[in-house]
């Protein structure tokens, strides 16, 4: 006899919808698996032996083969050990088959026992299995808070495999109320609560124009870059960066929680991300740990900070590698790894926030500690930024060391720093009038509307960003005197875009221009040692 039943695996982040078939017949008993299966599914053979007979069945004494198709699709994961086992008791007659099992997905992890042990990625299988037509998944308990987080599909939570024969007779007493448990995760966005950050602008002394442009990169989703010595707050700055961004809608928490699902990053106390992701990996990481890599390839920090922050701290300190290999995520927003036989894209829609000091001893331009590096190892040593990286950086700026009065607060007179909520109020405005405007955009073909003023192509640029005529001029002069790179004129274009939004006007002026004009310093500073050479 032959069981057909249906399973998903992770595929990157996607998934694909398996079909499990299983066929006993007359031979040495054993159990076979093919289907280009890897370590992980085969392993699951002693696992399977072990839980069926723990969970009070006989394992048939038969060739048992088992197929995963479509065959030339690689295999991964453990989550075929419930659907493997229940085509096994299936096929052997010990339980026998219902309509039911024809329009369900079944993924689990098996215990020695038979209890069931959650997997990574449901929620990828659960969309998946809702896009493929299937009308209901069969999961372990602990992952059914995840699963339920996909409208349209029943799900099912099963503890142990001794359940299987009350399950297929009465299903309806395993399925979750994923209405409810929906409701609860999702309940934030109705509340709108203001998350608290553990750094606020507020606690941070001085600093008003590097507040000022992380104010501009919150707005349109600017990268910026970070210039200044030791200890004059960078790391500071841009941890409580966090803060003043606005929330996650509905479908970016499901986009992020789907990334951290296949990295196994979810909890059954956490199946939601429901804040934006702040990444801060240390300057050792390698190019892969960035980026993403592996056999099969995985998701690396620039995709778990989909939507989020990337937070590069030391940034001429990463290894050169993996600094330009930021190139294409920084400019398409994804990343594809390619391998001999498969290749995935990730998601990498992320903010970069990178610091840096300027000089190796770090003290170059400072007003109290002087510098020990000579001109050759200072250019030697910032060389390290190439062209095209720094062209994807929007924002460039200095961050001096702030003064012994300004630390100490002297003057009683000054007034109190404004707090991350009210940055962050304004940012939301910018990212509401944003938001109205790309409406009149027509949707691309498998694609979306931008989201920010940062994720705006050359050509939305000049349809939604008209300068007038003095602004034109003001621009031209600037670009011969600076030579600027077309991609650094797009990017001057959207920084100015985002701070007439901040300022709720609809044109571009020339003063938004000077401003975006001053927030590119090594731009300037490369200017500067060419006039001193000529």
């Amino acid at each position: 006899m032959i069981a057909i039943l249906h399973s998903a695996s992770i595929h990157g982040i996607e998934a694909n919808t398996i079909m499990v078939e299983t066929d006993l017949s007359a031979g040495i008993p054993g159990l076979t698996i093919v289907g280009l299966p890897d370590t992980a599914v085969n392993e699951s053979k002693e696992r399977i032996k072990a839980a069926i007979k723990n969970s009070g069945f006989s394992f048939p004494l038969k060739k048992v083969v088992i197929n995963l198709a479509p065959a030339d699709v690689r295999k991964e994961g453990s989550g075929f050990d419930l659907p493997m086992s229940l085509g096994i008791l299936i096929a052997s007659e010990a339980l026998q088959p219902t309509p039911f099992l024809e329009s369900a997905c079944f993924i689990g992890e098996l215990s020695l026992e038979g209890s069931l042990r959650r997997v990574n990625g449901i929620l990828s299988m659960a969309i998946t299995a809702r896009e493929k037509g299937f009308k209901s998944i069969v999961v372990p308990f602990d992952n059914v808070a995840e699963a339920s987080l996909v409208e349209g599909i029943d799900v099912y939570g099963l503890n142990h495999l001794g359940e299987l024969p009350l399950f297929l007779v009465h299903p309806h007493s395993f399925i979750a109320d994923a209405a409810k448990l929906r409701a609860s995760w999702l309940s934030q966005l109705s509340q709108k609560q203001e998350k608290s950050t553990l750094i606020d602008f507020a606690d941070i002394k001085g600093q008003h124009q590097a507040k000022r442009v992380l104010e501009i990169a919150a707005a349109g989703g600017h990268n910026t870059l970070m210039i200044g010595p030791p200890g004059s707050g960078k790391s500071m700055l841009s941890k409580a960066f966090a803060g003043i961004l606005p929330p996650l809608s509905e479908q970016e928490m499901l986009d992020v929680s789907r990334i951290y699902s296949a990295a196994g990053h979810l909890s059954k106390q956490q199946p939601l991300i429901t804040d934006r992701p702040f990444r801060s990996p240390h300057h050792s990481a390698s190019a892969a740990g960035l980026v993403g890599g592996g056999n099969p390839p995985k998701p690396g920090e620039i995709t778990l900070a989909h939507r989020g922050v990337l937070f590069l701290d030391e940034f001429v300190e990463f290894n050169r590698h993996a600094m330009e290999v930021l190139r294409q995520p920084l400019e398409d927003g994804v990343i594809t790894i390619s391998r001999a036989h498969q290749s995935h894209t990730f998601p990498a829609r992320f903010t970069l926030v990178a610091a840096l000091n300027p000089c190796p001893c770090g003290y170059r331009g400072d007003s109290v500690k002087a510098c020990q590096c000579s001109d050759t190892l200072v250019q030697r040593y910032l060389s390290k930024l190439s062209g095209p990286l720094l062209d994807r950086i929007d924002l460039h700026l200095e961050v001096p060391r702030l003064s012994a009065e300004a630390l100490l607060r002297r003057d009683i007179s000054e007034a109190p720093c404004e707090s991350s909520l009210t940055i962050r109020s304004r940012v939301i405005q910018a990212r509401e009038i944003q938001r109205i405007r790309f409406e009149s955009l027509p949707i691309p073909q498998g694609g979306s509307r931008p989201v920010t003023n940062a994720d705006l192509s050359a050509r939305e640029l000049r349809l939604l960003c008209p300068l007038s005529e003095n602004a034109q001029e003001y621009l031209f002069k600037a670009m011969k005197r600076l030579n600027w790179s077309a991609r650094a004129f797009d990017r001057i274009l959207r920084v100015a875009r985002t701070i007439a939004d901040l300022a709720a006007c609809q044109a571009i002026e020339v003063p938004h221009l000077a401003e975006a004009l001053q927030y590119r310093h090594l731009d300037r500073q490369a200017n500067n040692q060419q006039m001193t050479v000529a």
